[in-house]
């Protein structure tokens, strides 16, 4: 792997702790009855899931063409997917954007699957 790929990996890993922080902490105003607090964090997470894409950019620039366009075209789902929750509003949708359908708690999301993947040199 090279060390532009290594990059865009510790990059990833770092925005996903913090999209997860913000789940966290919207979760934890929830459970203090706090629902304006959790809205606002799970707005605040849509929001960094829906830059994905275009925050990325600088540092998939040293890639070659080909694994660029590859990586970004997976990080633009998640941005996508992440703007239709913001334009529709829904909380539970900004909550959920991450993860499969029939998650579990303590299973990986599907952007830290996606990560590992890059990481095993599988991009898609």
């Amino acid at each position: 792997m090279s060390n532009d790929t290594q990059a865009v990996i510790d990059w990833l890993r770092a925005r996903h702790a913090a999209i997860m922080a913000l789940e966290q902490e919207g979760l934890a105003l929830l459970k203090k009855g706090d629902k304006e607090g959790y809205n606002a964090m799970m707005r605040a997470k849509a929001e960094s899931v829906a830059a994905l894409a275009k925050d990325a950019a600088p540092v998939l620039a040293p890639l070659p063409e080909t694994e660029r366009e590859r990586i970004l075209n997976g990080l633009m789902r998640f941005s996508q997917s992440a703007a239709t929750g913001l334009r529709l509003g829904s909380v539970f949708y900004m909550w959920a954007l991450l993860y499969p359908d029939e998650h579990k708690p303590g299973e990986p999301d599907n952007l830290a699957l996606f990560i590992d993947g890059l990481e095993a040199g599988k991009l898609d």
